[in-house]
């Protein structure tokens, strides 16, 4: 391959993994963000890009470098762990979460900006569900067609949004945060993306995708998507940046119990008229769509070869896109309900075996895997039992609790500790 090549390929991977990266959380999140962390809204904004930009780099490195296999990724804390990890993370950005937001989405920011409230969400979701399935179930150009143009159509979109909302500010921000910690609230809502899950659930593809293209060394198919997560990054942090600065130049205008979906609808129209918010809507709803089929793609490819194909893809395609038609229906704001309790026990663990895969050639100790990954689960299980019973206060007292990293120190001691106990591991 030659350099020139080279540069192309990393320039096109960094698009489609930004396309991939960029779904319904990442334009909700940002502008609601800017709006409760007000004049802080830069503390918010480093918080949000590090939980999800930051920790999606890192996730492609670690798939890249166990070649596209998440069980690789997992398989040092044991085979039933690694299962079930591997099987809540794929769940999180698939049918369980992301793709049923991605039609509540549709609904909140596509349709009813246009058309207004008259039509009832199940038959939008209906609607959007069957077009998951079939350009799912048998894949067609028209994919590929709109994600080559979609992407940086969306991209232009919201640049000229930001440029007008900085050039000519709808407003000042407020005097003060709405809320007491600005950076654990941006760390929270980064995780909400579940951006980091995106490569664990689509790296096979990627890693074949390099493959067909000559790639075949695993050192330069890492060193392509390590470049290419770096394009995709970038683009997201300008884009984050200005949506949370939008939303803290409408601080005034609105407070915390503003409809999270809605934000950046009202700041387009606000900015841009009914035009605006028009194109916007339709550029949302095709942004939803193709993340919703590339998902729905990627976790019925899982969950076929879960079983040994002996459930076929189609099948759990059709089982995949029904849940998430049923779940959507509970709307933006209750899927941010439901994720939250589920991505504060699932992320932290996720987190600490991405890390050690990264370093892995340092790591001789299986245990050293098994240790931090389940001292870092009870942390984050008694973290979250704490919000009821406050016998258990103590864990977010620990330190980096205040950032809402209160299970790092305790993954790095158990870690330590496990690089004692038992026999290092050879291969």
């Amino acid at each position: 391959m030659t350099k020139k090549s080279n540069f192309k390929d990393i320039i096109t991977f960094g698009f489609a993994l930004f396309a991939m990266f960029f779904g319904a959380g990442n334009l909700i999140f940002p502008p609601y963000l800017g709006i409760i962390a007000g004049p802080s809204w830069f503390v918010a904004f480093s918080g949000f890009t590090i939980a999800d930009a930051g920790l999606a780099l890192l996730a492609i490195i670690a798939i890249a470098l166990c070649e596209g296999d998440i069980m690789r990724l997992f398989e040092k804390i044991g085979k039933g762990p690694a299962i079930l990890l591997s099987f809540a993370d794929i769940m999180c950005v698939g049918p369980l979460l992301v793709i049923p937001r991605t039609g509540a989405t549709t609904y909140e920011m596509g349709i009813t900006p246009i058309i207004g409230k008259g039509t009832p969400i199940l038959i939008v979701v209906a609607v959007f569900f069957v077009l998951t399935f079939l350009l799912t179930v048998r894949p067609s150009k028209v994919i590929d067609i709109i994600g080559q143009f979609l992407t940086p159509f969306l991209m232009i979109a919201l640049l000229v949004i930001i440029a007008k909302g900085v050039m000519s500010p709808l407003g000042q921000s407020i005097d003060q945060p709405m809320i007491a910690n600005v950076f654990q609230r941006g760390i929270t809502d980064g995780y909400q993306t579940m951006d980091c899950f995106v490569p664990l659930a689509v790296g096979a593809v990627l890693v074949l995708t390099l493959r067909d293209k000559g790639y075949t060394d695993p050192k330069d198919q890492v060193s392509i998507l390590v470049k290419a997560g770096i394009v995709a990054c970038i683009g997201l942090c300008v884009i984050y940046g200005g949506l949370t600065y939008l939303g803290s130049t409408v601080s005034t205008k609105y407070g915390m119990d503003a409809q999270q979906s809605q934000v950046i609808v009202n700041i387009t129209q606000m900015l841009l008229g009914n035009t605006g918010k028009t194109v916007l809507a339709v550029a949302v709803s095709l942004a939803c769509l193709t993340t919703s089929i590339g998902l729905t793609s990627a976790s019925a490819e899982y969950l076929s070869n879960l079983t040994k194909n002996k459930v076929s893809y189609a099948v759990f395609v059709a089982i995949v896109c029904v849940f998430s038609a049923g779940a959507a229906t509970i709307g933006v704001s209750g899927l941010v309900k439901i994720a939250n309790p589920i991505l504060a026990i699932v992320y932290p663990p996720s987190i600490v075996l991405i890390v050690l895969t990264i370093a892995r050639s340092k790591v001789k100790n299986d245990n050293v895997y098994r240790f931090a990954a389940y001292v870092t689960l009870a942390i984050s299980v008694l973290t979250l039992l704490s919000t009821k019973v406050s016998a258990l206060g103590f864990v977010t007292k620990l330190p980096l609790g205040n950032l809402g990293f209160n299970w790092v120190i305790p993954a790095i001691v158990a870690g330590v500790i496990g690089s004692f106990v038992g026999k290092k591991n050879i291969a």
